[in-house]
């Protein structure tokens, strides 16, 4: 009976995997042509409504002698009328019917081209010679949010289920902060020897190259190159039948126990930093102008969004149906593996064509071929993490930037450890808690391209200020019944499911806000500035920045905890705290939007002054 049923669930596990293969290379037949098809296409730079039917652009052309170009208002201006062929007696008045035929439907046909070309500037506000450039970049953001999303349920799962959420907060101080300040002070070296190219690659490739050494031989020898529970706990002074899930030191002993899923949760948080901050942003600031970057950059949320929904459903249809984690997480890494490759490749085709179409789309403040970058970079001092420090603290609108960066992740920290550990109490099993978050990735990604549908022109019709207020605006708000859930009790399993469901809802909408407004804001923040700016002073508030809003969201809490036991009782002090940072987050965002519009109108004259020049 077992073999049986082996073999039906084998039978299964092969049908829904090639089901799955069938609908991963469909999606990648669709994409690549569509790309394709837009680097073919006519471009016009004039304007976007290039849908106008030809037959409506030859009447244009044909005006009569009275400045009009329509027929039926050539009546006066002492032009030739149809009413004087009519008294011409030449017959033409059989002529007529075509003529108004004509000029009514060349009417409605404009009619109906200008509708549509105001329907594609409201849902696809990109010009046609823009396309091939638009997707190219957008593909990279893609493979980017991807692996970002794979590698984030990842170790999520590795470290809730074998050391506890609150392990969290103790990896992100002694582990991901020293590890983030570490890669600053290397990248801020290889920035100032390797040109933009080179320096590209040598940040992303090390990430997936340990992403694929981990599943290959680091996982499936752990039990070799770790210490038991036992032993971390003698080593750590602490009593074998005080076994607990509380204390420093038991979590300490825990972690060191599970020190491989440590270092891959250390791992993927740095790269989440880098791979959106630094590998996609700061190549996307280089290559898109402010114009551009107003239609662009929404857009470019709206197409990473679907990255979530592809990975979620990948491991909750595929991987989390495997025999064990183990095999999942060889599942996983496949398409982690395969990320990184296409991350690469669209870097390279998207160079290849910026460098082949250098002069026609690329903003006038920046650099025009990546050859020219090198030497300006020689002439630059190298900055030790000191001196990147005084950078930073040197300039109001860098500052400004690193508040609106540290102000988001306190805040999402403040409630994420405390779901996590709520959600870990209803799924303790790792592919059970691996399928819940596999759907709640699923879940962020269609509420970011549905926000993102609905309110893709906020930043440009409602301005910059307004866009980078919502995301602190919509955590204010939901934020109260989560709270509210917390402090009533999870003692009972109805309270629990409420509560999970409250903290479920504040963490997705805060993440798609995020998503959607907070990340194309900032980045466009970054235009402004010079190229110097751009690369050290991103990469410290980004890196660093960030890694310092989590990580002192975690201290706060661990500090709460020793003051109060727990986080639960903890929870009206968190509640303080976190609206103090959400009004400073506000106050920030309203100071830096009028350094912004400053900054911009002094872009846009010295490019006219340029193109006077010229």
């Amino acid at each position: 009976m077992r073999t049986s049923h082996n073999v039906k669930a084998n039978r299964l596990s092969v049908s829904s995997c090639s089901a799955f293969h069938r609908r991963l290379i469909a999606f990648f037949l669709i994409l690549f042509p569509l790309i394709a098809s837009a680097a073919k296409g006519n471009s016009n730079p004039k304007s976007m409504c290039n849908t106008m039917p030809a037959q409506r652009r030859r009447n244009g052309g044909n005006k009569n002698k009275g400045g009009s170009s329509n027929p039926m208002m050539s009546t006066r201006g002492g032009s030739t009328t149809m009413e004087d062929k009519n008294d011409d007696g030449n017959g033409t008045t059989k002529d007529m019917p075509s003529t108004s035929t004509v000029t009514t439907t060349t009417t409605t046909v404009a009619a109906t081209a200008s509708w549509r070309s105001k329907l594609r500037l409201v849902l696809f506000p990109i010009y046609s010679e823009e396309m091939t450039k638009f997707f190219l970049i957008g593909s990279i953001k893609f493979f980017v949010i991807l692996a970002l999303t794979l590698t984030r349920d990842s170790k999520d799962v590795l470290v809730v289920t074998e050391c506890g959420a609150e392990a969290i907060a103790f990896l992100k101080i002694y582990g991901v902060l020293p590890s983030a300040t570490l890669f600053i002070g290397v990248y801020s070296k290889m920035a100032s020897i390797l040109e933009k190219k080179t320096l590209f690659y040598a940040t992303c490739i090390p990430f997936f190259l340990f992403f694929f050494l981990f599943d290959a031989i680091i996982y499936p020898n752990r039990g070799s190159i770790q210490p038991s529970l036992s032993t971390a706990q003698s080593i750590l002074g602490i009593a074998a039948s005080s076994e607990s899930s509380s204390g420093a030191r038991a979590i300490f002993a825990k972690l060191l126990a599970n020190w491989t899923s440590a270092l891959f949760y250390i791992i993927a948080e740095v790269y989440s930093s880098v791979s959106v901050g630094i590998l996609f942003w700061q190549y996307a600031n280089d290559v898109v102008s402010v114009s551009q970057a107003k239609r662009f950059y929404p857009l470019f949320a709206q197409m990473s969004g679907l990255a979530p929904i592809l990975a979620g459903q990948y491991v909750v249809r595929y991987a989390s149906r495997a025999k064990d984690f183990g095999e999942s997480l060889h599942r996983i890494t496949w398409m982690i593996t395969f990320s990184g490759v296409m991350i690469c490749l669209f870097y390279k085709w998207s160079n290849a064509y910026n460098e082949k179409t250098a002069g026609v789309v690329l903003s006038a403040v920046e650099d025009a071929p990546t050859t020219t970058v090198a030497k300006p970079k020689k002439k630059k001092a190298k900055m030790s993490l000191v001196e990147s420090a005084r950078f930073l603290a040197s300039s109001e609108y860098l500052r400004l930037i690193a508040a609106l960066v540290v102000g988001y992740g306190l805040s999402i920290n403040f409630t994420d450890i405390m779901w996590k550990s709520i959600v870990k109490r209803q799924y303790p099993d790792p592919l059970d808690y691996q399928r819940f978050m596999g759907n709640f990735s699923s879940v962020v990604g269609l509420s970011t391209c549905i926000v993102i549908f609905l309110g893709v022109h906020a930043i440009r019709i409602l301005g910059w200020r307004m866009g980078a207020l919502a995301t602190p605006m919509v955590m204010a708000c939901l934020a109260l019944p989560y709270f509210s859930s917390i402090l009533v009790g999870l003692d009972s399993p109805q309270s629990l499911k409420i509560a999970v469901i409250f903290g479920t809802i504040q963490t997705l909408l805060s993440k798609t806000t995020k998503y959607a407004l907070f990340d194309p804001t900032t980045q466009m923040a970054y235009i402004p500035l010079d190229d110097e700016s751009k690369i050290k002073g991103k990469a410290a508030i980004e890196v660093l920045g960030s890694r310092i809003g989590k990580s002192g969201g975690s201290l706060i809490q661990q500090g709460l905890v020793l003051v109060f036991g727990n986080i639960i009782s903890a929870a009206p002090v968190l509640v303080i705290l976190y609206y103090s940072v959400l009004v400073w987050w506000a106050l920030s965002a309203n100071r830096l939007s009028k350094l912004f519009f400053a900054k911009t109108a002094m872009q846009e004259e010295r490019t006219k002054e340029k193109e006077h020049a010229n």
